[in-house]
């Protein structure tokens, strides 16, 4: 039995069963992709993570600044940025200790 025979039983366009390798080979390359897209938005989300930690130390440097100059008399505000601050930074290092842990333990398991 030939293509043609297949293609006219199954009502499937002329070239679509001579298309199937190819349409594996796109499964596989997308496979691929994903990987690739996962591993690029997990470093995207990290950086972003360390971008907002610099904001928000930023912030709470630029109100310890008003507060001592004596542009605000909020120490609420001061407050606020200073604890922001804090949790971002102990939040970036948590992560950035657990990151170094699960590599010195994938560099310490044996071929």
């Amino acid at each position: 039995m030939d293509l043609a025979a297949v293609t006219a039983l199954s009502g499937l366009p002329a070239g679509s069963i001579s298309d199937i390798p190819s349409l594996t080979g796109t499964l596989s390359e997308k496979k691929d992709t994903a990987r690739g897209t996962m591993f690029d938005a997990f470093l995207h989300t990290a950086i972003d993570n360390i971008k907002a930690t610099n904001g928000y130390l930023s912030d709470a440097e630029n109100e310890e600044i008003k507060f001592m100059l004596g542009e605000t008399e909020s120490t609420h505000d001061l407050t606020i940025a200073l604890q922001k601050a804090s949790v971002a930074l102990q939040y970036t290092v948590a992560i950035r200790d657990k990151v170094m842990e699960a590599y010195k333990e994938i560099m310490q398991m044996q071929i």
